[in-house]
């Protein structure tokens, strides 16, 4: 029996295989067609969804695979416009959204640290909203002990299993965006707004560590680096024990398994990755 293929790269710029990408495009196609629309050439800058102007619009495609994905347009129609992009129209079987092309459309990663900061609490304070558990989106208190699991046997999985453990996680859930950080804060006219959630529910805090280690092409994270990000969420009411310790547990899942090809620790070539188990090392 052939073995299914993988869609997803193992190795950098990480992203989709080209065959995935183009299976994609073939739907944004049909897609664009269907609702009589024009599409643009494709935005490379979306590796893990097939996404393209179409006029005052984006046309984004997911991968039917990709069960972060599977709730987006449940939480882009939760917030209506407020703190994010607005859903215009959605597919559900083609898992096609198309979305309002917020302008001019510049992420946080363009503007100065202290301002790419603000724009991340001022966002994080409009889409953080009180959710029932598990209406329609996943828990982390389910979804993070298979992460780890799928994370491998390796000494800092083993020590963010430990830390997890101690975390006693409450009932006060909201609507997280999942993947927070500077290239998923643009500017729609003269405020910010976020794009591209994996929707998932739980405490605050967890949503604060991917601005640990972005933006991309930044160098390795510090205690320093780290610390100011922390203090700016922990002065909009969150709790900074409850961030190291959510930085240390998803920089170790999400810099783990080492790929193909991948050095534990290379300073000298800081990865993505890399730089989320720097995250987790920090902040044993």
């Amino acid at each position: 029996m052939t073995e299914p293929r993988n869609p997803w790269l193992e190795t950098e710029p990480w992203g989709l295989a080209p065959w995935a990408m183009d299976r994609l495009e073939q739907t944004a196609r049909e897609v664009a067609a269907d609702w009589g629309i024009a599409l643009g050439p494709r935005i490379e800058a979306g590796r893990y969804s097939f996404v393209a102007p179409a006029g005052e619009a984006i046309l984004k495609v997911a991968l039917a695979e990709d069960e972060m994905v599977a709730t987006q347009a449940d939480a882009l129609r939760a917030w209506n416009g407020d703190g994010a992009v607005r859903l215009l129209r959605h597919d559900r079987a083609r898992h096609a959204m198309l979305l309002e092309r917020a302008r001019p459309g510049d992420d946080a990663s363009t503007v100065a640290p202290a301002t790419a900061l603000r724009a991340a609490v001022s966002v994080a304070s409009r889409i953080w909203r009180p959710v029932k558990r598990g209406e329609p989106f996943p828990w982390i208190g389910e979804r993070v002990p298979r992460w780890l699991d799928e994370a491998g046997d390796h000494e800092l999985v083993r020590l963010a299993r430990e830390r997890f453990r101690t975390l006693v996680l409450g009932d006060d859930d909201v609507l997280l965006h999942g993947d927070f950080h500077h290239h998923n804060i643009i500017r729609r006219g003269d405020e910010w707004v976020a794009i591209d959630p994996q929707p998932i529910s739980g405490e605050r805090e967890f949503d604060v560590p991917p601005l640990f280690w972005n933006p991309i092409g930044a160098g390795m994270p510090t205690r320093e680096s780290i610390e100011i990000v922390i203090a700016a969420f922990a002065e909009a009411g969150l709790d900074s024990g409850r961030m190291r310790s959510w930085g240390m547990i998803r920089g170790a899942f999400q810099g783990l398994p080492l790929g193909a090809g991948e050095r534990d620790a290379d300073h000298r070539n800081p990865g993505h990755r890399a730089r989320q188990r720097m995250t987790a090392r920090l902040l044993l």
